[in-house]
């Protein structure tokens, strides 16, 4: 199929699909992108106990969490811009393929090692349901609802990402670790067949894939986050971390400089151009950064320091998923009357706000001083997540929608795989489970979000 060919669509394509192959397509797209968002917190509750069963320290099992991180965030705008020359529905069912083998691999892992290159695998997966699940529905939604399809799929985003160790308690209730993983295999089985049926077909842009720019991505975000992942561990010496990062500024300074002539840059040179995606993008990637460094880190302290459960730990973090699930869908009603940067900006205060009351829990908390934190937490976080999406994604051109939809993921697993990070360095770094520095770093973090939003 030529480009021509490509973009002389039929009138259902162009504003939509009819139902109810609708109705499956965005339900397939929401069990793809649920699953892989899911999984990089889901594992947070049951670190503790892998680690235990890998015989590796706290600093180095956050290595299961970042590897998935890292192989996403490498892997999200090579996709996005395989997906704009080879048509998303192709690209998404074959992220669903090697989501569903991997999992499979990291049940049966049997050291740190092997369950991180699953991970990584289990990752790259992922990073094609992520990286144009936003665009896709740009094809599946007609235009009078894309609205309310975009804010509902910002829900599904944001509810899942949070409620990772929710699930995984009530999983783990009832099974070993394993089954956070196993779960995935048939729940990507019956994506990949519903998919197959539903998803339509897209134009191709005419543009061939830039090998080198992928290339180029890969060593930018990969030797980043690898660098500041390492000087928190104890797998890599020092001056190793320090020249990845070196590595992974020089090989981002050559991206950027490729992607400018290009027509369609994986690197979305132009899209950052625009003043409103580009402070949603600052903003998107200090939320994550706050977000994640908590759930990574809380879990820890309350198996460790407080003695909780696996099982007790889960729960203890349900307030913030609840929260976020409540108070997403009334975000995006409010951004429709009201603008999105103060609604954002408000949320991100919020979760400034609830992050400092953790900082400043008591030596011994009641479970109702942890529920109520957390929860403002959400309320927060949830607030912000739909509106600043919503102003991303409608201030990109509609041609550059793979751009956008890739754009939106990179900023969130970038600002998540920071506070993967973050939380490692701190580890390492410190004695034991310093709760105060920990929220104190992830609440400056929401409060620069807040800034941003208002500003923009």
């Amino acid at each position: 199929m030529t480009a021509v060919e490509a973009n002389a669509v039929s009138p259902e394509r162009q504003d939509g699909l009819s139902n109810p192959k609708r109705t499956l397509a965005f339900l397939t797209v929401s069990l793809g992108i649920t699953m892989a968002v899911l999984d990089g917190t889901i594992v947070n509750v049951a670190l503790p106990t892998i680690a235990g069963d890998q015989h590796a320290n706290a600093a180095d099992a956050i290595w299961i969490v970042t590897s998935y991180q890292l192989a996403v965030m490498v892997s999200l705008l090579p996709m996005a811009a395989l997906a704009e020359a080879i048509g998303f529905r192709k690209v998404f069912s074959g992220g669903l393929l090697v989501f569903a083998i991997a999992s499979l691999l990291c049940a049966y892992s049997n050291s740190l090692l092997t369950l991180t290159l699953a991970r990584i695998l289990q990752g790259i997966g992922g990073a094609a349901l992520m990286g144009i699940s936003t665009a896709l529905l740009r094809h599946i939604l007609p235009h009078r609802v894309l609205g309310r399809g975009l804010s509902s799929m910002a829900v599904v985003v944001a509810v899942a990402g949070a409620a990772g160790p929710t699930i995984a308690a009530a999983i783990l209730a009832v099974a070993s670790w394993h089954w956070l993983f196993l779960i995935n295999v048939p729940l990507g089985v019956i994506g990949l067949a519903v998919g197959r049926l539903t998803l339509p077909e897209t134009p191709r842009n005419g543009v061939s894939f830039d090998y080198i720019s992928a290339v180029l991505n890969v060593g930018a975000f990969g030797f980043l986050l690898s660098g500041l992942t390492g000087i928190g561990g104890t797998q890599f010496p020092l001056w190793l971390s320090i020249m990845q990062i070196i590595a992974g500024l020089i090989a981002m300074y050559f991206l950027a400089v490729r992607q400018i002539p290009r027509k369609a840059p994986m690197f979305p040179i132009d899209l950052l151009q625009i003043p409103a995606f580009r402070l949603s993008i600052i903003a998107s990637v200090s939320s994550f950064v706050a977000q994640f460094l908590a759930v990574v880190s809380l879990p820890f302290f309350f198996a460790r320091a407080l003695s909780y459960t696996e099982v007790e730990t889960g729960l203890l973090m349900t307030p913030w998923p609840v929260a976020t699930a409540v108070i997403a869908p009334i975000a995006g009603r409010l951004a429709d009357r009201f603008s999105g940067g103060r609604v954002s900006g408000l949320g991100s205060l919020l979760l400034a706000l609830g992050l400092v009351s953790a900082a400043l829990l008591p030596d011994h908390p009641a479970v109702w001083d942890i529920g109520w934190r957390l929860a403002l937490c959400g309320i927060g976080f949830g607030l912000f997540q739909s509106p600043n999406n919503r102003v991303m994604i409608t201030s990109a051109p509609r041609e550059r929608a793979g751009g956008a939809s890739g754009m939106l993921s990179t900023a969130r697993l970038f600002g998540q795989s920071i506070g993967a990070a973050l939380a490692a360095i701190i580890f390492g770094l410190t004695a034991g489970y310093n709760l105060p520095l920990t929220m104190g770093i992830a609440a400056a973090f929401a409060f620069l979000a807040s800034l941003v939003s208002i500003w923009r």
